[in-house]
């Protein structure tokens, strides 16, 4: 029987980007969150099955029946992966840098800015992700009501966060609430707000107070989640330069997208990233004005590695059926 294995240590990010590409696939993957215990989570990336107790708590069990495609990610997980791979004999993807030889896995699905190269490497431009037109379509329908009575244009604005590189303070909320108040107040527009679970409350709360009496709908975290009838119902999408994933998936709106600069050490790898998407044109800094309001073709980067990996497990299955 086909089956498809998600396997990451649990973390969001990770875990979005994997069931991004099996969906894309058209499987229903099976969710499996597992870490090695110490001490071999300590251990290098060598296949590792894990027997009673070489788990970590909480994990799921790894046991028969087993998949016949593996989708991975995650540090954490590249021994698991690589274990399941030779007991299981199943078709393995891993996503993003593994941080080992790319030939040890079937194929591994890595962003340019990582620099990953082999020949079993299919280089994306963006993070995988789980924005789709159908979804996308789903979600404005649902959420359009609660928009309606914001003025248009409508700027969807993706905060994120301090991270291990970034800093969001109370004093950049509210330098960035000026900037959004100045923008809304030049076009007429109106704001649809989302934080993430990275955003500081002190820091929410100075960019809401500067943006005064700025027509906006902001989401805090309760109630269902509106991010993707943001995105839908969007005529602009500004984002915060912290997050790779959010800007991936404001590029997939077909909206145009604006990252608005956050304090920091930087990143090389994170850098690139930005750097690239600013010279395919995909996104822009956000200054203040905008002045693109052109819808444009979404960047799908996921539906586009999915056919490619697609294509190999087909064929992979076809040599393992031969006789």
């Amino acid at each position: 029987m086909r089956r498809c294995w998600v396997l990451t240590s649990g973390i969001a990010g990770t875990e979005n980007q994997c069931l991004g590409l099996a969906e894309a696939m058209g499987e229903e993957p099976v969710v499996k969150r597992s870490t090695p215990a110490s001490p071999w989570r300590h251990l290098p990336a060598v296949p590792f099955m894990p027997k009673l107790g070489a788990l970590a708590a909480g994990s799921d069990p790894l046991e028969p029946p087993w998949p016949s495609l593996l989708i991975a990610s995650g540090r954490r997980a590249v021994g698991l992966a690589l274990g399941l791979r030779r007991a299981a004999g199943c078709f393995t993807v891993f996503v993003q840098d593994p941080r080992v030889a790319p030939r040890r896995f079937d194929l591994v699905i890595a962003p340019r800015h990582d620099g990953v190269r082999g020949p079993n490497v299919v280089e994306t431009r963006t993070a995988l992700h789980r924005v789709t037109p159908a979804r996308l379509a789903e979600a404005g329908r649902r959420f359009a009501p609660d928009l309606e009575a914001l003025p248009r244009p409508l700027v969807a604005v993706l905060v994120g966060g301090a991270s291990r590189r970034h800093r969001f303070e109370p004093a950049d909320g509210a330098a960035l609430g000026r900037a959004l108040a100045a923008m809304a107040r030049e076009a007429g527009a109106g704001l649809a707000i989302t934080a993430s679970r990275r955003t500081a409350p002190a820091s929410m709360e100075a960019l809401v107070r500067a943006l005064e009496d700025t027509p906006a709908q902001l989401w805090r975290g309760e109630g269902e989640n509106p991010y993707f009838g943001y995105l839908a119902l969007a005529d602009a999408i500004v984002v915060t330069g912290d997050s790779v994933s959010m800007t991936s998936e404001a590029c997939a709106s077909g909206k145009p997208v604006y990252v608005a600069p956050m304090r920091g050490r930087g990143s090389k790898r994170i850098d690139r990233f930005f750097q690239g998407l600013r010279e395919d044109r995909l996104i822009a800094p956000f200054t203040g004005p905008i002045d693109d309001w052109a819808p444009r073709p979404p960047l799908d980067e996921t539906a586009r590695a999915a056919g490619i990996v697609r294509r190999h497990y087909e064929r992979w299955r076809a040599a393992q059926a031969a006789p």
